[in-house]
């Protein structure tokens, strides 16, 4: 299968959440989760997306709610099992299995060379740029979504519609 603008900004996401400062599988798991957040605003949310509204109330400026986890100014809902990081969206933590059955198995053996790519990528960029979600999406993945897709989807043997080459 091709890789696809999902699978783009699911590593894009993770190499962001890495270089911020997230162990790699807590970064696997970031990726995943934004990944599908976008997605689903993309196509419209069927209820309330639950991160939007965690509480009845305002919360105090820089005071985290429980239960979730701020990188930069985007917020997502955490677990924590083992001592290990995860994100939930939809209820289900997306764990490494996750990530690896929806971004990487994408990669057919070219993942290692596709991460490095996307932490050079990110690199370039500010910190400013990495903590804004808005930023991110905008400098970061929405120049080189297609791009990457194209590349990284000849890079693992697919052309552009998912066809072995």
């Amino acid at each position: 299968m091709a890789v696809g603008r999902f699978q783009v900004m699911a590593v894009l996401q993770a190499a962001r959440a890495y270089e911020l400062g997230l162990p790699l599988e807590s970064a696997f798991s970031w990726g995943l989760d934004r990944a599908i957040f976008y997605a689903a605003a993309k196509r419209g949310f069927k209820t309330k997306p639950m991160a939007q509204k965690v509480s009845g109330k305002r919360e105090a400026k820089g005071k985290q709610p429980p239960g979730t986890y701020s990188l930069g100014d985007e917020r997502a809902f955490k677990e924590e099992r083992g001592g290990k990081l995860y994100f939930v969206i939809g209820g289900k933590a997306q764990t490494a299995e996750d990530f690896e059955r929806q971004v990487r198995s994408r990669f057919v053996g070219s993942f290692d060379e596709v991460w490095k790519e996307a932490l050079d990528y990110v690199r370039h960029f500010g910190r400013e740029t990495l903590l804004s979600g808005k930023e991110f999406f905008a400098a970061v993945y929405r120049p080189k979504r297609d791009d990457f897709a194209a590349k990284w989807s000849q890079s693992s043997g697919s052309d552009s519609k998912g066809k072995r080459l």
